[in-house]
């Protein structure tokens, strides 16, 4: 099957969604001397709406619909997304066509005056969006304040440098992409952090069925970042995991089999459950869906309920 002569990229405008789309244009672009790839910038109802933390407003599929409307109406050929921002349950009518290699799927913390979280004195204001990271911070750093950071990266690291905050977490990946680098003050491990499931991945979407384009980004598919991410995925999907669950789930590849870690908690980080197991790569969801049923054996559910009852 050939090529289309014209490939059309829907994008979020954000800085870091452009560089993404970019990346994955270049790409394309290589894999496809023929064709004219381009870029269709969109805003998002996510990222129009920076007042209410992102698990108030609807959760993370409020920064993929318009790109997906886009799609649907062919005016795109296909989307790209940072993996931890696709939901879980993928809308009908929609597929994930490839993940890419992944970038650190790290958590950073970044600071102008501190060298890493436990430098942080008592009463000191550490910013995030992510219900994950809140649980975290306040189970194992209670001393400290922990205040919601919407906006791009841009405008998180504008209102650290403007004194809101004497520390914000952030995801590696976002950083070293738009050569930030030097922002990072430390890269948390993930026994200090455990990422997001899919964090630092980038992921394809297209309209189910265009099998044109299916072809053209297989290319783009690696293979272990998408077993560990789809073994992730599944772990958070057997959960309910979505931004209003503090959850982390993270895979490696490590000595030729899938080693995946999980934990659910509560935002006050007061209740938290965590496992972890190995298996064969290529059994990616069923390892996801077994982490999944081991914390429920250990009272995830009771946590999950809490969780619901406050929604």
């Amino acid at each position: 099957m050939s090529a289309p002569s014209r490939i059309v990229i829907a994008s979020r405008e954000s800085r870091l969604a452009m560089w993404q789309a970019e990346h994955v244009r270049d790409r394309l672009s290589a894999l496809n001397p023929g064709a004219e790839v381009v870029i269709l910038g969109m805003t998002t109802q996510g990222d129009q709406i920076l007042d209410r933390p992102l698990a108030q407003i609807g959760g993370k599929g409020l920064f993929i619909k318009e790109l997906e409307v886009a799609m649907q109406e062919g005016r795109a050929d296909l989307a790209v997304h940072s993996m931890k921002d696709v939901p879980m349950e993928m809308p009908e009518g929609f597929v994930l066509a490839a993940i890419s290699a992944r970038e650190n799927p790290r958590d950073a913390f970044v600071s102008n005056k501190y060298a890493g979280l436990d430098e942080l004195p008592a009463g000191a204001v550490v910013g995030t969006s992510s219900l994950r990271r809140e649980a975290i911070l306040r189970a194992r750093y209670p001393q400290l304040k922990i205040s919601s950071l919407r906006g791009n990266l841009d405008t998180r690291l504008r209102k650290l440098d403007e004194g809101q905050y004497d520390a914000i977490i952030l995801a590696a990946a976002g950083l070293i992409r738009l050569g930030l680098k030097d922002r990072i003050k430390s890269v948390l491990t993930p026994e200090q952090s455990l990422p997001a499931p899919g964090q630092g991945a980038l992921g394809i979407e297209l309209v189910a069925g265009r099998s044109d384009m299916a072809a053209v980004v297989k290319a783009l598919n690696d293979p272990e970042t998408a077993w560990c991410v789809r073994a992730e995925r599944a772990f958070s999907r057997a959960l309910g995991g979505s931004c209003q669950v503090p959850l982390g789930g993270y895979a490696i590849i490590d000595n030729g089999e899938l080693w995946l870690r999980g934990f659910v908690a509560t935002p006050d980080g007061r209740e938290m459950v965590s496992a972890e197991l190995r298996g064969k790569p290529e059994e990616d969801e069923t390892l996801g869906r077994r982490l999944a049923d081991m914390l429920l054996a250990q009272g995830a559910g009771a946590i999950l309920a809490k969780l619901a009852a406050c929604k």
